[in-house]
């Protein structure tokens, strides 16, 4: 990541309140400049002043090395500068710390004051020295020029400085901003990075759970039944061969239509799978968005080639097959819902009715169907078992209510299972229409 501001400052760290030392050297430097050209204007000073020649030096090299600090107290510099004007040195002092004023970080108004009050002293020691050189005759020119060289010298001494500082200080706020921009536009693509690695990660497991649970939903309803089936003709296979043929047809038919149903959701898999990737490839981030509209659309079409409430007729049917004594009522007017809808309360009651075979076999069930105005709600409630009823023992995944409840919360729905007091089981949940 780029550093900006104090991590710059640290990174490139100088003596003192330098930020490099490459500064800290040319600082030094132009304060010896400048002590020595104020040391050289210091002689005719003293001399004018009455004063020795070596207090006009001294006080020359004192006043020209405060620009070492322009950096640190750039306001000094030029009060400094403005001080000494009347004694026609620190013309280099003068200049730079106009430069560094105006390029600091200060108020428009300080700066603004520092330099009107440099520009009228200035004006005012200019237009003196101009009078007096005209007064001795060192120069015979008009009247006009006296205010003319004053105005000319103090402008041309003061704005440019200040305008280039100006420039300068805008420009260097202008790069910080943009680095401080840089910095945070990558670190929101570092966040932005990080939830889309989260939101695929999430998105992964949601399909995984997706795909268990039909899987759960398909294999353990067909093969409960085939299991049932399998059962009921090892009993009568000798008694009743009529029964025994009807039994094994039965098996076959829903073993078929496992086989089916299995291959649907592979072949839905098999088409979104895309071109293969080595262990070490990266994908795009711009193929996350492709691959999970895919994904979403191959769900959808898988949803609508699921199965629908015209089929539960036949899925009862196939449990009463099965020696389950089942009867189904329907309440409200019949009509048609979005396909996720009835497939989640055809799964619904599949699954239900498969928790029967399994552990209720024998127990008479009830399945109840109710349209409302904005809702369907389902019910499927089986009593006691009886203690002679023989049981296939079928084995328990334990996932078959987490799935109804999966399914029905994801669309809005309620969902409620548990032992009623007669000793039986109830599985209840209730869908919004749309």
């Amino acid at each position: 990541m780029t550093a900006t501001g104090e991590d710059h400052v640290t990174a490139r760290g100088g003596p003192w309140w330098w930020a490099r030392r490459r500064s800290a050297v040319f600082d030094v430097s132009l304060a010896v400049v400048s002590a020595l050209e104020c040391a050289l204007e210091g002689i005719p000073f003293a001399r004018d002043a009455g004063i020795p020649v070596a207090a006009g030096v001294v006080f020359g090299l004192v006043a020209g090395s405060v620009l070492l600090v322009r950096r640190r107290w750039p306001i000094a510099v030029v009060l400094v500068s403005i001080a000494i004007t009347p004694a026609e040195m620190g013309f280099l002092m003068g200049v730079v710390g106009l430069y560094t004023l105006a390029a600091a970080e200060l108020p428009r108004r300080i700066i603004g004051s520092l330099a009107g009050m440099s520009l009228v002293g200035t004006l005012i020691v200019t237009f003196v020295k101009t009078q007096q050189d005209m007064s001795r005759g060192d120069l015979e020119i008009g009247d006009w020029f006296v205010p003319f060289a004053a105005i000319t010298m103090s402008l041309g001494f003061t704005a440019p400085p200040v305008l280039l500082g100006l420039y300068v200080g805008a420009r260097r706020r202008l790069m910080e901003s943009l680095r401080e921009r840089a910095d945070s536009l990558e670190r929101e693509l570092q966040l932005l990075a990080e939830r889309a690695e989260e939101r695929a990660e999430w998105a992964r497991n949601e399909e995984r759970t997706r795909i268990a649970r039909e899987m759960h939903d398909v294999v353990a309803h067909r093969v409960s039944l085939m299991v049932v089936h399998a059962a009921a003709l090892q009993a009568v296979a000798r008694k009743d061969p009529e029964k025994a043929v009807r039994n094994a047809a039965l098996v076959g038919d829903m073993g078929r239509q496992a086989l089916t149903e299995l291959r649907e959701m592979l072949g839905v898999l098999r088409s979104g799978g895309g071109e293969r990737r080595g262990p070490g490839a990266s994908v795009p981030l711009a193929a996350v968005g492709v691959a999970a509209a895919a994904a979403a659309a191959a769900s959808r079409a898988a949803d609508d080639e699921g199965p629908c409430l015209a089929e539960i007729d036949e899925l009862v049917g196939q449990s009463a097959a099965a020696g389950m004594v089942v009867a189904l009522s329907v309440e409200g007017d019949v009509r048609s819902y979005a396909p996720l809808v009835e497939q989640t309360a055809y799964r619904v009651v599949q699954e239900a009715l498969t928790n029967v075979h399994k552990h209720a076999a024998g127990a008479k069930t009830y399945v109840r169907l109710a349209h409302r105005v904005s809702e369907i709600a389902m019910q499927v409630e089986n009593e006691p078992p009886e203690e002679a009823a023989s049981s296939a023992r079928l084995p328990s995944g334990g996932n078959g209510l987490v799935g109804m409840k999966e399914r029905v919360s994801a669309l809005g729905g309620v969902f409620v299972s548990g032992p009623t007091d007669a000793g039986g089981f109830r599985v209840s949940a209730v869908i919004p229409a749309s």
